[in-house]
């Protein structure tokens, strides 16, 4: 097997890489262990400084990764820059909050002291997408660093030289050798990873079949697993709401990415009072996107990173007009090179379509429209997936109350698309995963919990 980017603009190989071999596998866990016994005894200070030269790296050469990012799958340069930058940020978030986030705290018993603390478990294998091919990496790997752990990293296949470029910038930032290893590893070979007597914790994000197979051979050998898996994201719109801001808002989060994330909007709500208005506004912004070479600057919308996913959203949108959906925009793949999917507007969706019941991943927009709220919160909640969802409307409180009391959903906005953000925990629940990234409780997925009792 090889690791293969294809330039999903000219559908051009720009990059073959082999898989690793047995030995090459089995040398990087025991050099990840060995790095691991030295790592942990470093300070936070010492951490924190590897932390801050990769945010500044991370800065200073953003348009070359973003250059990257859209060579092998796609992201446009403006949106591979601003990912780059937000790496960035999550590196300096935990290289200042780290010592906080991981201090001792102080509990009251009977002993003459006792308190909990928190210390590294391990190497950590991180199984990552190629959808947000550094973000989902920095996202786990700057507090997993901070906290004292090692990495490995199996990134996809479509990425190799991403995942290389990632370890060579944390090599350039000074982090210790074998501290950070990508590997290009096989489904069998991550699985023997998992196995590993060396690895202590895996972390996936992915496909629900593909977290499903991760937790169960983790769970077999007792390992920690944080599981972040995707979602259909409802978002809310209710009759009170500012519907030019709501629909610029969910067309925002429908267009990240060229459509390919998993907290993007999936399924728009609305109140039939407003539904018309609101249906008007999406169509005109999602027809207003400029979709083109990822290269060029004024790109919205580039390719899908793989054809047979763009091939997977067009069946799913077919099979959604065909048992009733109205397309009203796009819905046709181009005739074009490259695995372009356009900005696509589906209305009348209902319960039964693809549209309804599975993550559309690419820039289609499904609009349901229900009588009340009362219905808008059922429909939101009937899916298996729970990652985000986001309310608009003009009664802020109520909205708040909903978001907080009503949704199923790890991350819930209100008037506002959702996004992930270092100071916030960020995760789902149901088919959507389990654990969290990002926040005081990102850095503590991957640490003992320990408790010290001092008699």
């Amino acid at each position: 097997m090889t690791y293969q980017a294809i330039d999903p603009h000219s559908g051009r190989s720009v990059r073959r890489v082999d898989t690793a071999t047995s030995a090459e596998l089995k040398s990087a866990l025991e050099r990840s262990a060995d790095a691991f016994r030295a790592w942990r005894r470093t300070s936070l200070t010492d951490r924190a400084a590897v932390l801050h030269r990769a945010a500044t790296l991370l800065r200073e050469d953003s348009n070359e990764h973003a250059l990257l990012m859209a060579e092998e799958m796609g992201k446009p340069v403006t949106a591979g820059r601003a990912e780059a930058e937000k790496c960035a940020w999550v590196c300096d978030y935990y290289a200042e909050h780290a010592e906080r986030f991981l201090a001792d705290e102080p509990a009251a018993t009977e002993a003459l002291h006792s308190y909990v603390a928190y210390r590294p478990l391990g190497p950590v294998l991180a199984i990552m997408p190629w959808n947000f091919p550094y973000w989902q990496v920095f996202r786990f790997g700057a507090p997993a660093l901070m906290a004292g752990n090692t990495v490995l990293l199996k990134h996809a296949p479509n990425v190799p030289g991403c995942s290389a470029r990632l370890e060579q910038l944390l090599v350039e930032a000074g982090l210790p050798e074998a501290c950070f290893q990508n590997l290009y590893l096989t489904d069998k070979q991550a699985g023997a990873a998992i196995r590993s007597r060396h690895v202590r914790a895996v972390t996936l994000t992915g496909s629900v079949r593909a977290g499903k197979a991760v937790a169960k051979q983790a769970g077999t050998h007792i390992k920690k697993t944080v599981l972040e898996l995707g979602g259909s994201d409802p978002y809310l719109i209710f009759a009170d709401a500012d519907i030019e801001h709501a629909a610029s808002q969910c067309v925002q989060s429908r267009l990240v990415n060229s459509g390919q994330s998993c907290i993007a909007a999936k399924r728009f709500i609305v109140e039939k009072a407003v539904a018309d208005r609101f249906t008007e506004a999406v169509v005109e912004r999602m027809r207003d996107a400029v979709v083109g070479n990822p290269v060029d600057e004024a790109t919205e919308v580039g390719p899908q990173a793989r054809e047979d996913l763009r091939d997977a959203l067009d069946r799913q949108v077919t099979k959604s007009v065909a048992k009733g959906a109205r397309c009203l925009l796009g819905g046709e793949v181009p005739g074009s090179p490259g695995w372009y999917y356009p900005p696509t507007v589906l209305s009348d969706v209902r319960r039964g379509m693809p549209a309804y019941k599975e993550e559309l991943f690419g820039p289609v927009a499904s609009i349901l429209t229900v009588s009340g709220r009362a219905r808008a919160i059922e429909v939101a909640n009937d899916t298996s997936f729970g990652l985000g969802a986001a309310i608009f409307t003009a009664d802020v409180d109520e909205g708040e109350r909903i978001a907080r009391d009503e949704l199923n959903a790890g991350c819930c906005f209100v008037n506002s698309f959702v996004r992930s953000d270092p100071r916030l925990p960020f995760g789902g629940i149901m088919d959507s995963g389990y654990g969290r990234e990002l926040g005081r409780h990102g850095i503590h997925e991957f640490v003992n919990t320990k408790t010290v009792y001092v008699a």
